[in-house]
C-alpha cells in the first residue's frame, strides 16, 4: 500500500505534469519531443503517475459560470449521526449542483462546494440539500470572487525531490525512468 510518503516526484515528473497540464491533448510522443526523453520514459512515467493516483484524469476543466452557474457557495453541514456520512454523501451525490462534498472537522460535518445560477436558485439548491432528514443544518457562505483558481502545479513543484535526494546516482534522465 503506497503512503503519501512513499510518493515522490522528481523533476521529470514534475516537468511533465506541468506539460500534461498546459496542453492536456498533448500526445506522449509530443512529451517526449519537448521534454527530450525516449517515448518509452514519458510512458512509463505516465504510467506510473496513473497508477499511483498522482493524475486523475484528463478530462476537460469545466467552468461553472461559463455553462450559467455563476454563483459559487461552500455550504457547511451538521448531520444527524444516526443517518452517517455515507447516508448524507449519496443524497448529496444525487444533486448536480453539489461540485464536491468533504468530511471535516470543527463545528460541522460536511464541508460542500456548491453552484447555482442565481442567488434564487441557491436558495432552491439548500432547500434540496436540506430536504434530507439526515441534515440538521446548514450554513452557507457566497463566494464572490475567485483569487486563486484551484490549482496544483505550485505543489508539484514543492513536491519535486532532487533526484540527488532521493537516492539516484545517475544524472540523465533516460536512467531516472523507474
Amino acid at each position: 500500500m503506497t503512503t503519501a510518503q512513499d510518493v515522490q516526484l522528481d523533476s521529470l515528473d514534475a516537468e511533465l505534469i506541468a506539460l500534461l497540464a498546459a496542453e492536456p491533448r498533448i500526445g506522449v510522443l509530443e512529451c517526449s519531443r519537448r521534454l527530450r526523453v525516449a517515448r518509452g520514459t514519458v510512458q512509463a512515467r505516465l504510467d506510473k503517475l496513473l497508477a499511483r493516483g498522482v493524475i486523475r484524469g484528463f478530462g476537460p476543466e469545466i467552468e461553472p459560470a461559463a455553462i450559467g452557474f455563476g454563483v459559487t457557495s461552500f455550504v457547511t453541514l451538521e448531520i444527524s449521526q444516526r443517518y452517517g456520512h455515507d447516508a448524507v454523501a449519496a443524497h448529496l451525490s444525487d444533486i448536480p449542483e453539489v461540485l464536491e462534498a468533504h468530511t471535516i472537522t470543527g463545528s460541522g460535518d460536511l464541508l460542500c462546494r456548491i453552484v447555482a445560477r442565481s442567488n434564487t436558485d441557491l436558495q432552491r439548491v439548500i432547500d434540496q440539500i436540506v430536504s434530507y432528514e439526515g441534515i440538521v443544518r446548514a450554513s452557507t457562505i457566497i463566494a464572490l470572487a475567485e483569487q486563486i483558481p484551484y490549482r496544483v502545479l505550485p505543489l508539484v513543484r514543492s513536491a519535486t525531490v532532487n533526484p540527488r535526494q532521493a537516492g539516484h546516482t545517475s544524472s540523465t534522465r533516460e536512467n531516472n525512468a523507474d
